[in-house]
C-alpha cells in the first residue's frame, strides 16, 4: 500500500494560516494534507459545497463563495473581507489559472490582507495564454512546438504547411472555450477533420484557436518540472519527473508519474524563469521531441501543480511546504526528489485503463506491475478518508444526472469558517 502524506518533517513556526483558493482538484487536496501534517492551519474557498477535498480533516474551515464566476472585483473584496477573519496575514494560494490570474492582477489590494509571491506586472498572462508563451519562448531561444494562430479559414489552411499533419488544436486560453466545446485539445489528421473542429472550437468575434505542429510520442516523453522561486528568483526547489500515463490518453492529466532527474530540462527552465523574473511556484511541461533531441516547452502553469506531490524529496519538502516557510521568514533546504519514487490519480488512472486495453498498449499484469513503487496516491490516505468517499459519491452523482456534481449547488456569500473536520 502507498505509504501516507505523514512524514518526520517539522517546522518550528505553524502559526500564519493558508487560504486555499477553488481546491476543486487532487491537487488542492494534496495541498491540505501537506501543510495538515505538519500542523499548519489550511482554510478554503470553494464555490461547490460537494468539492471532495474540502472535506480533508485537515481543513480547518470552508469560505463559501464563487471565485470562478463572480466579477472580479466582487471576488477582492470577498477575499479582503474574509482575511478580517484572522489575526495575522495568510498566506493566498491559488490552485487554479483563473484564480492566479486574479490574484496577481489584484496584488497591490490584496497584498495589504495575504501574502503571496508577486510576478513582474503582466507575467502571469503571458504564461497562461498559449500564444504569449510561445513567443516568449521564441524571445528567449527556448524550444517550443511550432505553431500557428489563425484568424479565419483562409488563414487555418495557409498556416497548416507550418505544422503538417498531424497536428494539435487547442486555445489559446482553456478559459474560453468552457461551453463552446466538451474538450480544450486535439489531435486531427486530415483538412477535413481540421475545418471540422475549427467551426467547433472557433469565435469570430473572440479569436482564440490555435494549430501546434504534433511532436510524436506517448505519455512518457513528456517531462514536468515542479519548482518555487524565492522573491530574487533564486529556485528554493526544484524537481524533474516524467509523465507514465494521462488521461485522456494523447493530451490529458497526469495519472501515473515518477521522480528522475533531467539536467537538461531542469537547468534550462530555471534559467528561463530567472531571465523574466519569475516568482512563485510553478508547474511546467516538455515534451522530448526524439527527432531532433529537443526537450520542447508545452505548457507553463504559473501556480501550484495538480502533481506537485509526485515532487518530495527525502526530507519530505515539496513546493507548497518551500513556499510556506519562505513567506513566514524561516529557511527551506531542499535536495533532490526521490528518484524513482512514482505518484498515482487512482480514479482516472482507472476510468482511463479500459483505453490502454483496447488499444493494446497495456495489459492488466502490465497494469498492475506498473503500480510497484507507487508511494503516494492522490486520494486514498489511510488518515484522512473522506475525501476519497466525497470523491466516489461525486462519480456516482455525476453519472446519474449526466453533470459534474460540483454544479449540482453552488452559494455566493461568505461566512465565518466552520470546521469541516477535527484536526485531531
Amino acid at each position: 500500500m502507498p505509504k501516507s502524506h505523514h512524514n518526520p518533517m517539522k517546522i518550528a513556526d505553524v502559526s500564519t494560516p493558508v487560504v486555499v483558493l477553488s481546491p476543486h482538484h487532487h491537487g488542492a487536496l494534496g495541498i491540505f494534507r501537506s501543510l495538515g501534517t505538519l500542523g499548519v492551519p489550511v482554510y478554503a474557498v470553494e464555490d461547490g459545497q460537494w468539492a471532495p477535498p474540502v472535506r480533508s480533516r485537515y481543513c480547518r474551515g470552508v469560505f463559501r463563495w464563487d471565485v470562478r464566476r463572480a466579477k472580479p472585483r466582487d471576488s477582492v473584496a470577498a477575499l479582503l473581507a474574509i482575511a478580517a477573519n484572522f489575526a495575522t496575514r495568510p498566506v493566498l494560494v491559488p490552485a487554479d489559472d483563473t484564480t492566479a490570474v486574479l490574484v496577481q492582477e489584484a496584488s497591490d489590494e490584496l497584498q495589504t490582507a495575504y501574502q503571496f509571491p508577486v510576478l513582474p506586472a503582466g507575467l502571469v498572462r503571458r504564461l497562461s495564454s498559449k500564444k504569449q508563451l510561445y513567443f516568449l519562448c521564441r524571445e528567449h531561444g527556448f524550444p517550443t512546438p511550432e505553431t500557428v494562430f489563425p484568424r479565419s479559414r483562409a488563414e487555418l489552411l495557409q498556416g497548416i504547411g507550418k505544422t503538417g499533419f498531424p497536428c494539435v488544436l487547442k486555445g489559446i486560453d482553456d478559459r474560453l472555450m468552457l461551453g463552446r466545446s466538451k474538450v480544450s485539445m486535439r489531435i486531427v489528421h486530415s483538412p477535413e477533420e481540421l475545418l471540422e473542429c475549427y467551426d467547433q472550437m472557433d469565435d469570430a468575434v473572440q479569436p482564440n484557436f490555435m494549430v501546434q505542429e504534433y511532436i510524436p510520442g506517448d505519455a512518457d516523453s513528456v517531462w514536468m518540472f515542479n519548482g518555487y522561486f524565492d522573491g530574487e528568483s533564486q529556485c528554493l526547489a526544484g524537481f524533474t519527473g516524467r509523465k507514465l500515463r494521462q488521461r485522456p490518453a494523447n493530451t490529458g492529466i497526469t495519472t501515473l508519474g515518477i521522480c528522475l532527474r533531467n539536467e537538461t530540462v531542469d537547468k534550462s527552465i530555471r534559467v528561463l524563469l530567472q531571465s523574466v523574473g519569475y516568482r512563485g511556484m510553478v508547474d511546467i511541461g516538455c515534451r522530448y521531441d526524439k527527432r531532433d533531441g529537443q526537450y520542447k516547452l508545452l505548457d507553463v502553469n504559473p501556480r501550484i501543480g495538480c502533481t506537485f506531490r509526485l515532487f518530495v524529496d527525502p526530507s519530505g519538502m515539496d513546493v507548497i511546504r518551500a513556499c510556506y516557510l519562505d513567506l513566514t521568514g524561516q529557511s527551506v533546504h531542499a535536495e533532490a526528489a526521490q528518484e524513482g519514487r512514482k505518484w498515482l490519480v487512482e480514479n482516472q488512472d482507472l476510468l482511463e485503463l479500459p483505453v490502454h486495453l483496447k488499444t493494446r498498449k497495456l495489459t492488466i499484469r502490465e497494469w498492475f506491475r506498473s503500480l510497484r513503487g507507487v508511494q503516494e496516491t492522490a486520494w486514498f490516505d489511510w488518515l484522512d478518508l473522506s475525501p476519497v468517499w466525497a470523491m466516489c459519491a461525486g462519480l456516482l452523482r455525476a453519472l446519474l444526472r449526466g453533470q459534474p456534481a460540483s454544479k449540482a449547488s453552488c452559494r455566493s456569500e461568505v461566512t465565518r469558517p466552520s470546521p469541516v473536520s477535527s484536526n485531531s
